[in-house]
Formats: C-alpha cells, structure tokens, sequence
C-alpha cells in the first residue's frame, strides 16, 4: 500500500519542515509520499517543504478544497491522506491507516485536539470522540 499524503499550503513556511520531517520520520521507507500543494505562498513555504522531502505542486486555484482536489489528482497511492500543515501526526500513522484499510474501512479520520483553551475549539476537539458523521 503506498499511502498519499496531501497537504494544502499558503503560507506555512512555520509549521510544514516540521510536518514533512515527521511524516518521513514515522514512516517506513517507500510507504508515503508527501505532497504539499501550495497556492502561492509568499513566505517561502515552497521550499521549506521541498527542502524538507515533499513533493510540492503549485495549484492553479486558491483554495483548500481546489488544492486538496489538485493534490489528488497528482496522487500515485492507494490511500489518500489530507492533513493541515500545522497538525502533529501520531507516530503509527501509516500503521493505522494500514490496518482501517485492511479491516475494510473507506474513510476515516483521526481524533484531534487543538493547543489552546478557546471554548469553541475546546467543543470541536470533543465532537470527534463521537461515531458519526456530524462529528467530524
């Protein structure tokens, strides 16, 4: 299974060399490829990222959900995985995923929490303890 992880990008020269390093970290050699897909960062996020490992496209349209599309359609995996570039990836990641698939599973998601004791954040974080699609 070769996984495809799909990152959309503007502006995350801060946060995507530290994503892109643990992604490889975690990952056994040939089981994923990074691909980031920036729409025109001016901070230098490009090359951080390429520096860094990934794959990066320029996507011809602004947008996450044009860019996280466009990243797909460059994707060689059998799995796709869209993640933000400011998240912190569980080691076991390509495990995990690896068994969801063989079990069957679709799709699926990761429950999250973020940094910060902003009330409304707080309550997102909680709604992905929940089964459903509501809830994430």
């Amino acid at each position: 299974m070769l996984l495809s992880v799909i990152i959309p990008t503007y502006n995350e020269a801060a946060n995507i060399g530290r994503l892109v390093a643990d992604l490889r970290r975690y990952s056994p050699p040939g089981a994923v490829e990074v691909l980031v897909v920036d729409a025109g960062s001016s901070d230098g996020t490009a090359a951080v990222a390429q520096q860094a490992g990934a794959t990066v496209l320029r996507s011809p349209q602004p947008g996450r959900a044009a860019q996280m599309n466009y990243g797909a359609q460059h994707a060689r995996g059998d799995v796709l995985y869209f993640v933000h570039a400011d998240v912190g990836i569980h080691p076991g990641y390509v495990a995990t995923i690896g068994a969801a698939v063989a079990q069957g599973y679709g799709a699926g998601c990761y429950r999250f929490r973020f940094d910060s004791a902003h009330p409304l954040l707080r309550l997102n974080s909680y709604g992905t303890r929940s089964k459903g699609i509501m809830s994430r």
